[in-house]
Order: C-alpha cells, then structure tokens, then sequence
C-alpha cells in the first residue's frame, strides 16, 4: 500500500500540502460534502477547507438535524449559500451586503442538487450565482456545462469579489494546479495497463460546442471597448466602441460612441482608435439604439470575456442570454486558450476579412474566426485531428 498524506490525504508522491497558502478571510465558509465526494481522490472541498483558517468541513446529505446548519439558517441576513438557481443574486449584489458565512455545496452537480433538494433550510436562505472569470483548469475532471468550476475555482472567485484583493485568494489556486498537471504527467507516463476496461462510446462533440452549434441562428459575436480610467481616479468605465455580427446572416453592426466622462490618457491607445474619432463618436443614446434594433428576440449574445457585457448591462441595454465563447474555446483545446487572437491560430481557424476600425475590429475578426470553427466542430460527427496529425 502506497504511504498517504494524513493532511491531505493524497498518495505522499503526490501531496499538494507545501502548495497550500494560509489564508484568513472575514467571511466564514462552510463546506457541506456529499459522502460520495470525500472518497475522490482528486476532489477540491478539502484543499480549499485547508487553505481557509476560516473554514470548517461536514459530510453527509440530510443535515437536518445538524446544530451548525440550524444556527446559521437562523439568521438568514447574515448568511448565503454558493448555488446557482432562480433569484440568485450576482457578485456585485453579494459585495453590496457581503455575507458573513457562506455556505458551499461539494460534489457532482447530480449529488449537489440532492444535498440541496433534501434540506430545506438551504432553499430558505439567500443564494449567490455567478459567471466565472475564466474557464475552469480541472482537465482531469469533466464539468458538465461550460459555466462549471471545481469548488475550490468556485470560492476563489466569489471571495475574491466579497473581500477584495483577488490575487490574495488566487494563491489558492497553486495547490490545484499541482494537483492537476501532476495527475495528467502521472496518467501519460503510466506504462500499465488501465485497472478497469474501459468501454468507449462513439464519439460526440463537447457540450459547449455543441450548444454552440445549436444557438447558431440566434448567435450574435460582441466585442466592446471603454473609456476606463486608473482605479484611483475613481470614474467608472463606460462603453466607447461596440462591434458586433450574426454569423448565420452575415450581419455587422459598428458604433463608436462619444464619451461622457473625460477621455482617459490610455484609451486611444488601447482603442487604437485617434481621440478625434472617440470625441466625434455617435451620441450614446442613438447608438444603443441602433444597437437593440440589430437585435432580434431570442438572440444570444457569445463574448469572449463578460466585460463587453458589464458595458452594455451599465448602460442600461436590456440582458440577455450570454455564451463564453472563451470556454468552449477551452474544452475545444482541453486546456487554457489565451487571448482570442491567439485562439484562432490554437484552432487553426480561418480569419474573415477585417471590416471593423481599431482593436475592436481585430478582436471580432477573431472573435468570428473562433465561432464559426467551434460550431463547425459541434456539428461534427468524428473528432477533431490533434495538432502535428
């Protein structure tokens, strides 16, 4: 029997506890495991839980009768549960009355969803939903949607945004990623055969790309640029340059808009937009205008990253259904995929004719590149080849 890590109970070979930080938080964070989950070996609950001095860890399914899930549920205001669903609040909600104690549902999203569904208490208290900052790294474990991180990911991300200093809770991540390219350099080297046999069933596409190729007709490509200036000076970002197409029809849409706020010194550089163009742009409430009539009902919006969206939502655009392309892009890569310029030479997509100015129109060339490839690979009936094949 291989030696383990009484800690983190993985084989000593493999022991990520010397990439563990200590990390203090104001938020108290309890994590409720499905049985199941503490039995694999690659899970996350626990490395986070070890990171967290402010943590603490219980197991089971019905928790009815458990004197800590009581206690917390009788104040509801002060607590909240980390669960999508139905009138959960965003991020920016969640930091504007920032819990004290927030709950966290461990296991697949199968058992999560029981732990829920069999304790009421939880459905009573206040849920925090978001939309992860990047695609998650757990490629040695499937997620079952495109918007799906690892529980660890997962609080990463939403401590970051309650407390601040994002970086500080990064540091989480290091464990993690040991975890992850140890196991993946392990299972390449391994000359043995495989324990179990294992049955392959035919080839489909990833769910994300399949869905991709699915929302087609409706898919409009957006990319937006901003007038942002310095943290410091205190002036919230506002939208100054918004490209978009429909890829079914061939449609685009291009506005820039005049600025409201002073003209940052940074944003015609970063816009590669001149600063008479910015200041002779299109009055805001005409170009938004002109935008919601590009759309149509039922249109998703596919970004590369959510800020585009941040711009339009501030603005007072009416929300939409939104698709990451950046994370199809990942599972299509089974890895990290960069920027989106570099992620149509990653794929080996064709790039369109450029038709938009700056670096808004470099972005949707790509943008459109990488869609229009990913969709063709959701609609495949035989896998991808491998790059060098």
């Amino acid at each position: 029997m291989r030696p383990v890590c009484l800690r983190c109970r993985r084989p000593q070979a493999t022991c990520y506890c010397a990439h563990i930080p200590r990390v203090e938080t104001r938020t108290r964070v309890v994590f409720l495991q499905h049985p199941r989950e503490r039995r694999v070996a690659i899970g996350t609950a626990r490395m986070a839980h070890l990171a967290l001095t402010n943590s603490e860890l219980h197991q089971g399914v019905d928790f009815s009768d458990n004197a800590r899930l009581a206690a917390l549920a009788a104040k509801p205001e002060r607590v909240a549960v980390l669960f999508p669903g139905e009138g959960a609040m965003t991020l920016e909600e969640a930091r504007a009355h920032p819990p004290e104690s927030l709950i966290v549902v461990d296991g697949t999203w199968p058992l999560a969803k029981k732990v829920v569904s069999v304790n009421p208490v939880l459905a009573g208290l206040p849920r925090i939903g978001f939309t992860p900052r990047r695609p998650s790294n757990y490629r040695i474990r499937s997620e079952p949607a495109e918007h799906c991180v690892s529980t660890i990911e997962a609080v990463v991300e939403v401590l970051g945004a309650l407390e601040g200093e994002q970086p500080r809770f990064d540091a989480m991540l290091r464990a993690f990623e040991f975890m992850v390219d140890t196991q993946l350099e392990n299972q390449s080297s391994r000359e043995d055969p495989p324990r179990r046999r294992i049955f392959k069933a035919p080839w489909r596409p990833p769910l994300e790309l399949r869905s991709l190729a699915e929302r087609f007709p409706q898919l409009v490509l957006l990319y937006a640029e901003a007038n942002a200036h310095p943290l410091e000076a205190g002036i919230p970002p506002e939208l100054v340059h918004l490209v978009a197409s429909r890829p079914s029809s061939g449609e685009r849409f291009e506005a820039v808009l005049a600025p409201r706020q002073p003209l940052a010194r940074s944003t015609p550089l970063h816009t590669e937009l001149p600063e008479s163009v910015l200041l002779a742009g299109e009055d805001r409430d005409t170009a938004l205008g002109r935008f919601e009539t590009f759309l149509r009902p039922g249109d998703a919006l596919a970004v590369w990253t959510s800020y585009a969206l941040d711009l339009l939502w501030r603005d007072g655009v009416p929300r939409r259904p939104a698709v990451n392309v950046r994370l199809a892009t990942a599972r299509a890569l089974a890895g990290k995929a960069g920027g989106v310029e570099q992620a149509v030479a990653m794929l080996r997509a064709e790039a369109p004719a450029l038709w938009a100015q700056g670096r808004a129109g470099r972005r949707i060339q790509a943008l459109e590149a990488v869609a229009l490839e990913l969709i063709l690979r959701g609609r495949a009936t035989q896998p991808p080849l491998k790059k060098g094949a």
